[in-house]
Parts: C-alpha cells; structure tokens; sequence
C-alpha cells in the first residue's frame, strides 16, 4: 500500500470517529458557577389525606356554634310571638307599655292557633308582660287602655294607678328587705320581716295581673324588668273581673 493511500484511509477514519462521537460539551468559563441541577417536582398530597383532613376540621366548626348557643327563655319566645302579632299592642323596649285592656287574655286566647301558642303559654306571657316597672309605670290615672287593635278600651282608674305605685314601692322594699336580711344572716327577725315583704308583694302583683283576665295560679318568679326579658318577656295584663 503506497504512502498516499495510506494517508487517505487515516482521513475516512478520523471522520467516521467524528461523526459517531455525540456533540462536545460546551466548555465552562474559567470562575463560572456550576450549574445547579432542577428540583423534582414535588410530590401532590393524595387525595384521601387531604378529605380527611377536611373531615376533621368540619365537625370542630360546626360544632362551635352549638357550644355557644344559649337556651331560650319559652316565655320569651311566646312574647316575642305576641310583639310580632301586635306590634302596636306589645312594643318592644325601648318603647314605652301600653294599659292593656281589662280581660285581654280572653281575646288572646281567640288567637292562640294562630300564634301557634297554647293557653298556658299565653297565660305565662301575658302574667309576665304586666309585672315589671315598665309595665307598672303606664299605669297612670286617666291613660287609655287598648284592645289587640290599638283601640281604646277603657281607661286606667285611680285605684289601679294607685295599685301600681304600691307595686313599684313593695320592689323597693323587697330589694331594701334582701339586703337588711343578708346583712344580719344571723337574725331571726330579720328573715321573719323579709318574708312578710315577699308576701305583700305577691299580693300586690296578683291584683295587676288579675286586670289581665288571667286564671288566678301559682305566681311565677320570672321577671320582665330586664332589657333581654323586655324584648321577649315582659309583664302581664289586666282581669275580666275589674273591668274599666
């Protein structure tokens, strides 16, 4: 084989070697830094991790709400029902009360299915709407009682007038009673007087309920003199057997 030939076979060599080799790397700068290698995608949470945890946290919010809420007084709700029904007749607090007529509770009782109330639950009401100084304060010699329109229907006399200035002053003492009783616990004669004073009150609030025409039964202790009692429980009204 001649030196020409031999030459030739070098060069077809060098170019099949060249042709097979992968591209050359590119060089890297002298003070250049690596270049750093791409994260792996992260990885989704699996689905039944994230509902469960969704799970857990629903039953914690819901049952929040159930923790907080408070009972509701039924005699609230029932006075309440009345104030929606009578809006004119029963005002809500701040609102000054209104005489109500002499035997109220009988046309009441004409709209019990309608307010989806029982008879007791409107004799509780109506006791509750007429105790109370909010009540007892509208009861001025002369002032107009009303009907369930707003109508008048009578009006309050002198000796009613004069029966809730009673009933305020008898609160008064109980309250002044109370605090006598407590400050001397260990006197005998100092219960004996604070129980003469619940007595008297009792009386006293009977006859303004009874004005309300409601069944004469065991007083109840529930008192609308609050604000939350106003709003839903305030004090009864007048009797059939006093009329105006």
């Amino acid at each position: 084989m001649g030196f020409e030939q031999l030459a030739e076979l070098k060069k077809q060599l060098a170019a099949a070697r060249a042709e097979a080799a992968p591209a050359a790397k590119p060089v890297a700068k002298p003070g250049a830094k690596p270049a750093r290698k791409p994260s792996p995608p992260r990885r989704a949470a699996p689905a039944h991790k994230h509902q469960a945890h969704q799970a857990d946290a629903r039953p914690a919010a819901e049952a929040k709400p159930a923790a907080d809420a408070r009972p509701v007084d039924p005699v609230v709700k029932s006075i309440g029902r009345l104030q929606k029904r009578f809006p004119n007749v029963f005002p809500k607090n701040p609102a000054p009360k209104l005489p109500l007529k002499v035997g109220i509770f009988e046309d009441l009782v004409v709209h019990a299915k309608d307010l989806s109330l029982s008879e007791t639950e409107l004799r509780d009401a109506i006791k509750t709407w007429c105790r109370g100084s909010r009540y007892w304060k509208c009861l001025v010699e002369g002032a107009a009682r009303v009907d369930l329109t707003g109508a008048e229907a009578g009006k309050v006399t002198a000796q009613e007038a004069a029966g809730a200035q009673r009933l305020q002053a008898h609160r008064a003492g109980r309250g002044a009673a109370k605090a006598a009783a407590s400050a001397a616990a260990t006197s005998a004669d100092a219960s004996v007087a604070a129980d003469a004073t619940d007595a008297t009150d009792a009386t006293a609030q009977a006859a303004s309920v009874a004005q309300a025409g409601v069944p004469t039964q065991p007083e109840q202790t529930t008192s609308a003199d609050t604000p939350a009692a106003e709003s839903a429980t305030p004090p009864a009204a007048p009797s059939s057997s006093a009329k105006s």
